[in-house]
């Protein structure tokens, strides 16, 4: 289906998108406090001013969770990129590929545990991704 909008409309659009309070990270989290885990919020200070904005964070454990979108970061499984404009799209990715890099670099230059969990994984079962999160807590340094 051919796009309803000009560029610079689309480009607005896109502009605006923000990932925070996705419906994957609610059922992660939801899944999360299911078995026990208490997460500190994303939109909380402390998680804000990590590298990279983690979705999910245990600030005593350390350990910071990005749920990566199929789409934006690349899934070799299910990223289909559009038609038209094809090459912007694939620096596009590349650039959040390489921003997801560099996060984690830092992150884990600050001690911290890093867990990247494509979002398919957690639509398919949020309580299996959570389990693999815990299980980084009990890792780390306890469950918290």
């Amino acid at each position: 289906m051919a796009d309803d909008r000009t560029i610079a409309q689309r480009s607005e659009t896109m502009r605006r998108v923000r990932s925070r309070g996705t419906s994957c990270e609610t059922a992660l989290l939801r899944a999360l406090r299911a078995l026990g885990a208490r997460p500190t919020r994303a939109d909380s200070p402390t998680a804000l001013v990590l590298p990279g904005k983690p979705d999910v964070v245990f600030c005593r454990a350390r350990v910071a969770v990005f749920v990566d979108g199929c789409f934006w970061h690349g899934c070799p499984a299910h990223c289909r990129l559009p038609a038209s404009n094809r090459l912007y799209w694939l620096r596009k990715i590349a650039r959040n590929r390489a921003r997801d890099r560099a996060s984690t670099h830092a992150l884990r230059a600050r001690g911290w545990r890093v867990l990247r969990i494509w979002e398919h994984s957690v639509e398919a079962d949020p309580a299996r991704a959570a389990r693999r999160i815990v299980a980084a807590l009990a890792a780390s340094r306890g469950v918290q």
